[in-house]
């Protein structure tokens, strides 16, 4: 079974990511990461300034996922020299994830992601918990197309746009494209808040978080089911993933690679594994040589 498949200008020796937010701050523990057999590695974006973070609790189980406010926290922009230097032999694309809040942050931040020779840039224009970035910049189509178009014209690798649940999607991911991104991750968790009833104030030092897990598998899939038909772009699919049947879905939908994140606090970097050997047999079973076949199917 190939399970090679091209993410734009990127080939990938399968379709797994690492998504952003999850084990992507050193590049020590990323180049662990990447032993266990992803295809991509997705760093946690990186700021200007160092950002602490939010005070703790920063992280809530609910019954139908995870519910986190990190508070974007890392080391800023400059740490990422390290980092390309534990990584420089790592032998799979490596992709930045990027969070600002003015244009010049975004630009400066990418210019030297470029310059360090990383694989590609994440623009994270969905965070949905950081005032001042992330959603309420993704929110307003125009200043994504300036963002986008800042970022795209002064590097030379492939630009993505990381969106979540924007006030209009389409016109998000049309102004994105219009900047010169060569495709979009979609989505990025959903702002929501849990409250302790014993306590009787929300879990969460912030308020608000955001829910990932088994609950916006089918939101993911039904936005990346949605910007595929209408614009037959690179995408890279984020929501939910716990098992081989889910990236399938995705990869049905639309998607030419697939971001695993919450299902790692729970069972661990084997379920990399997994789910490979799960898309195999599902291939063998179907008769499907080429994962690369299923791309977009659902969509035919």
């Amino acid at each position: 079974m190939d399970l090679r498949v091209r993410l734009g200008k990127l080939e990938l020796r399968n379709p797994i990511i690492l998504a952003s937010g999850i084990l992507g701050l050193s590049g020590s523990q990323l180049r662990r990461v990447g032993e266990y057999g992803f295809g991509g590695l997705t760093t946690k974006s990186y700021t200007i300034e160092a950002r602490r973070g939010y005070d703790t609790p920063i992280l809530a189980y609910v019954k139908c996922g995870l519910l986190n406010a990190v508070g974007l926290e890392n080391p800023g922009y400059r740490e990422l020299a390290r980092v390309r230097e534990s990584l420089k032999d790592v032998g799979i694309p490596i992709i930045v994830s990027i969070a600002g809040s003015k244009v010049d942050e975004f630009t400066t931040i990418a210019s030297y992601v470029d310059e360090l020779g990383f694989n590609a840039i994440e623009l994270n224009l969905s965070c949905p918990h950081v005032e001042g970035m992330g959603l309420e910049l993704g929110d307003d189509p125009n200043y994504v197309y300036k963002i986008v178009s800042g970022v795209s014209s002064i590097v030379s690798i492939p630009v993505y746009v990381k969106i979540g649940l924007h006030r209009d999607i389409m016109a998000t991911v049309g102004k994105s494209l219009d900047g010169g991104a060569e495709g979009i991750t979609a989505i990025n968790t959903i702002r929501a808040l849990a409250i302790d009833v014993y306590a009787r104030k929300p879990v969460l030092s912030n308020v608000y978080g955001g829910l990932s897990g088994p609950a916006i598998h089918p939101i993911a899939v039904r936005i990346v089911y949605d910007i595929y038909r209408e614009y037959g772009i690179p995408i890279i699919g984020v929501g939910g993933v716990s098992s081989w049947d889910d990236v399938i879905e995705f990869i049905l939908a639309g998607a030419s690679a697939v971001g695993v994140g919450t299902v790692i606090a729970s069972k661990g970097l084997d379920v990399v594994r997994e789910i490979l050997d799960g898309i195999k047999t599902y291939m063998m079973d179907e008769g499907f040589k080429e994962l690369s076949e299923l791309i977009g199917y659902a969509n035919k």
